[in-house]
Order: structure tokens, then C-alpha cells, then sequence
């Protein structure tokens, strides 16, 4: 049986201390649930603080990097994917996660989410805006909405066992 990986997306130098707290959260949950971390990779924002949670919970990280240089990876990724794509990289992260939860949002993780939800997958969206979270749960019965961590992780339950 494959393995379940979980995509973390949100802000990088944009992110909001609440952002990268409850992205901190959700890392360790996801590496309890013994499941993989995907993120973008970087050291900055939501990648490097849900990347740091899953690493104190001794779990696996996936970063998959805009760039082909190393050198702004977070240190709580194990596995380093230098893609030289940019943001075409998204693609790569939405389509190699079996759910993806949004942990704030700003412009790329907009994308992200579209893409997730145009290619069908699960989307937990956390700490967004009313108006946000209205906008892509019209577009697609596959946003939902999360008000804390624990209850993201019991999303993302759901939404794996029910593909399995």
C-alpha cells in the first residue's frame, strides 16, 4: 500500500505568526497520523514551520523547491526535490499529495488550491478569510473548511479513507 502524503500549503515570507503556528501544528499532526509531509521546501513561512512540527514528531518531510539551487531549503526536510520550475512547481505538490490543506493564503497558495481542486483532490483550508473559504467552496464540493489543526486532521481522515 502506497503511502499517505499529506501537502501542507501557505505563505512564505507573507505568513502570519498564526499561520506558521498552526502550520507548526499541523506538521506534528500529520507525522503522529504517520503520514508524509509535503511542502514547498523553503525555510520561510508555512513550509519551513509545518516541516519543523513534523521533524519533532519524528516524521518524514518532502520539499519540493521552486528552484535548482539548495541553498533557502528548510533544515527539517529530509527529501530535497530542486524542481527550476518556479511556480509550476505547484503542480508537482498538488498532484503528489493525497490532501492538501491550505494554512493561510496568499497568492501561491491560491494557486495551489485551484489546482487541487481542478484535479479533484481534497482541500482543507485553515486560518482563511470568510470571504476566502466561501470563494473556493463554490467552485468545488472538494473545499472544505477547518477551524483548528485536530479538527484538519480528522478532514483529512475522512477524506483518505474515503479513497482508499
Amino acid at each position: 500500500m502506497r503511502q499517505v502524503i499529506v501537502g501542507v500549503m501557505g505563505p512564505g515570507e507573507q505568513a502570519t505568526a498564526t499561520d506558521r503556528q498552526l502550520a507548526y501544528e499541523l506538521g506534528q499532526r500529520v507525522a503522529q497520523q504517520g503520514w508524509i509531509l509535503l511542502t514547498g521546501g523553503r525555510n520561510v513561512g508555512v513550509m519551513d514551520a509545518a516541516s519543523r512540527g513534523a521533524k519533532q514528531a519524528q516524521g518524514l518531510t518532502i520539499g519540493i523547491l521552486p528552484d535548482s539551487k539548495t541553498t533557502d531549503v528548510s533544515a527539517a526536510v529530509d527529501i530535497v526535490i530542486p524542481t527550476g520550475m518556479g511556480n509550476a512547481r505547484n503542480v508537482i505538490n498538488i498532484l503528489s499529495s493525497h490532501v492538501v490543506i491550505a494554512c493561510g493564503m496568499g497568492s501561491g497558495t491560491a494557486s495551489e488550491v485551484a489546482l487541487a481542486l481542478k484535479a479533484q483532490k481534497p482541500v482543507i483550508l485553515l486560518n482563511v478569510s470568510a470571504t476566502c473559504a466561501a470563494f473556493f467552496q463554490e467552485l468545488s464540493v472538494y473545499a472544505v473548511v477547518a477551524q483548528n489543526p485536530e479538527a484538519a486532521i480528522e478532514l483529512a481522515q475522512q477524506a483518505i479513507s474515503a479513497s482508499l
